[in-house]
Order: C-alpha cells, then sequence, then structure tokens
C-alpha cells in the first residue's frame, strides 16, 4: 500500500498544536474538541492526536462557505 495523496505527495500529519498555529483563530483546545466530537477525523498514535493537514482545511473551507 502506497501512504499518499492523489497527487503522489506525501501525507502531511499534524499535531493539535500544529494545527492550531496553521489556522488563526483556531485553539489547540478547540482543534481538540473537535477530534474528539468526531467532527474533525483524526487518530491516536501514543498520546498524540494526529490530523491530516488536507482535512483540516477542508474543514475550516467549509466552515467559511
Amino acid at each position: 500500500m502506497n501512504p499518499t495523496n492523489n497527487n503522489n505527495s506525501k501525507i502531511k500529519l499534524l499535531t493539535i498544536k500544529e494545527a492550531a498555529q496553521l489556522v488563526n483563530g483556531l485553539t489547540e483546545y478547540r482543534i481538540r474538541q473537535l477530534c474528539l466530537s468526531g467532527q474533525l477525523p483524526c487518530f491516536k498514535a501514543g498520546k498524540k492526536y494526529l490530523i491530516n493537514e488536507t482535512t483540516l482545511i477542508k474543514l475550516v473551507e467549509s466552515i467559511l462557505q
């Protein structure tokens, strides 16, 4: 299985902290709540939640529309 997205580049996974830094206006707390509620798909690796950067951007774009 090749873990790449449609344009053959690597999938970028973000921690909650990195996701909060990427999107102005979203705090680490709010991103964590989105993960826990299932509104933001993510998975847990050890103690960290990992979020697909593309999924986060699509979620933010859908909220802004």
